[in-house]
């Protein structure tokens, strides 16, 4: 039976900024914290309500699940919402990932499964070949722990489709520790978070056009053998 879900996000810091100009702010998103706030008001407390609080015209213009920590970009104005949203649904943005997952993998290589929402128990996807949008993540595999039976992997998504990295490690029989979704109990309770991380994000500036990009270190990577 599953344990009753009660939200309680880290309050410290309360905004981890990574950048921030008259456009812009990328922060550091922790486990916990949600990227939008939720539909009922217990679940508003989010990095969009956070950044708002000083911000009010703000809007995330991409997310990472609850579980998920990393970098998340949040346009200031609306030109650069504007200008940012496009890159992301254009794929022109370049992420990373890194996750902790189960069982022992070996070098590299794409994952191509299309995914939908399963309308009967949602917010859970699955793969299915007949409906299913295409989804597409490469990964290299960074560490293995025999200890522990657990592999230290980098993600490439090249499309981004909700919880793609989860089932996509999932269908390939290594799920991501700590995940109450897609993980069996026993890989679900090896962690005490989703094992999930957006390393690196890379964009143009959406009013200099610039460059940009941002890195920044998972919390269950230092405790990874070689890692």
């Amino acid at each position: 039976m599953t344990a009753e879900f009660i939200y309680n996000p880290p309050l410290t810091p309360y905004l981890d900024v990574l950048y921030q100009d008259d456009d812009i702010m990328v922060v550091h998103k922790p486990s916990g914290l949600l990227s939008v706030p939720g539909r009922l008001k217990q679940y508003h407390d989010s990095v969009l309500s956070r950044v708002r609080s000083s911000y009010p015209e703000a809007q995330a213009v991409h997310r990472l699940d609850l579980g998920t920590s990393g970098v998340l970009a949040v346009g200031l104005t609306a030109a650069a919402i504007s200008g940012l949203g496009r890159q992301f649904m254009q794929r022109e943005t370049e992420k990373i990932y890194i996750a902790q997952v189960a069982g022992i993998m070996q070098g590299s290589g794409r994952i191509d499964l299309p995914l939908r929402l399963d309308i009967d128990h949602r917010p859970y996807h699955i793969v299915d070949h007949e409906q299913g949008k295409p989804a597409v993540t490469d990964y290299k595999v960074l560490a293995t722990d025999e200890r522990s039976n657990t592999t230290l992997v980098e993600l490439y998504p090249l499309t981004g489709r909700s919880h793609q990295l989860r089932v996509h490690l999932k269908a390939m029989g290594h799920p991501i520790l700590g995940d109450h979704l897609y993980a069996p109990e026993e890989v679900f309770q090896a962690a005490p978070r989703l094992c999930l991380h957006a390393r690196y994000l890379k964009f143009r500036h959406p009013i200099s056009g610039n460059a940009m990009e941002f890195a920044c270190t998972a919390d269950f990577i230092s405790a990874f053998p070689r890692a």
